[in-house]
């Protein structure tokens, strides 16, 4: 098995697009047409989530912010900026933990995330402030349709983030947006090398899909929003990153 992970060149700085994620995948389609590359069957896209969210017109001005009493009493006690914290409060569900300079929250669409993914770098303009796709599933649904429309294959598409682990430093990788690929690979029946069934192995594979194209895509200014991956066999109906969610009752550290 061989697998490749390329870097799409020359994705412009992205701006509110009329069509939001229709028209990136358009913007996608020229970029991989100047590197002289097509799209195969069972290739699969990450795309950054900044991108999409930018696409979407999901950038906010802090100007515009007026914050809440609530969040002006949180915002003293993780010493953030009040306006921050009005935003990541209403893009929550509700506060996980706190301790100055760390702000854990639930977000809207279900999973654990500091400051509820809302972040200001590599935002064009001063005071602004970039929060994630309202439905990231369909966002990535609608990106993946639109290509295979275009290029005629089955594709895959993983929206990427960035994140920390309870348990370890440092962040990596995670799928917020799947479509077209298995999100979680359930191993659970299948036999391992001694022929010993397995019992309770499941596999996050969007996002190890959204690891492996950090690789290539970075974090900081190395402007490489998109990467293809190709070779890896993971194309099937999906629910997208519901299935990846650890719900309460589940998670030691919630």
């Amino acid at each position: 098995m061989s697998v490749t992970i390329t870097a799409i060149a020359d994705i412009p700085m992205i701006q509110p697009l009329p069509n939001g994620s229709a028209d990136l995948a358009d913007l996608i389609a020229r970029a991989l047409d100047a590197m002289d590359l097509t799209l195969l069957d069972g290739d699969i896209l990450v795309l950054a989530q900044k991108i999409v969210s930018k696409a979407e017109g999901r950038q906010v001005a802090l100007a515009d912010v007026t914050p809440s009493k609530e969040a002006l009493t949180l915002a003293a006690e993780v010493d953030k900026d009040p306006r921050i914290v009005e935003l990541i409060l209403s893009e929550s569900t509700r506060v996980v933990r706190k301790i100055p300079s760390v702000l854990i929250v639930e977000h809207c669409l279900g999973f654990i995330h500091a400051n509820a993914g809302i972040d200001q770098s590599n935002v064009e303009g001063e005071d602004q402030a970039l929060l994630l796709p309202e439905d990231s599933d369909a966002s990535a649904t609608l990106i993946r349709t639109t290509l295979e429309k275009r290029y005629g294959v089955s594709l895959g598409v993983v929206i990427a983030d960035s994140m920390g682990r309870a348990w370890r430093k440092g962040t990596v990788g995670f799928s917020i947006g799947n479509s077209g690929t298995d999100g979680l690979l359930n191993l659970k029946g299948a036999p391992d090398l001694t022929g010993r069934l397995l019992e309770i192995t499941e596999v996050g594979r969007a996002d190890e899909l959204a690891a492996a194209a950090g690789l290539v895509m970075g974090q900081a200014s190395e402007g490489q929003p998109v990467a293809l991956i190709r070779g890896v066999a993971t194309l099937a109906p999906t629910d997208g990153v519901a299935p990846l969610l650890r719900g309460p009752g589940e998670d030691l550290f919630r």
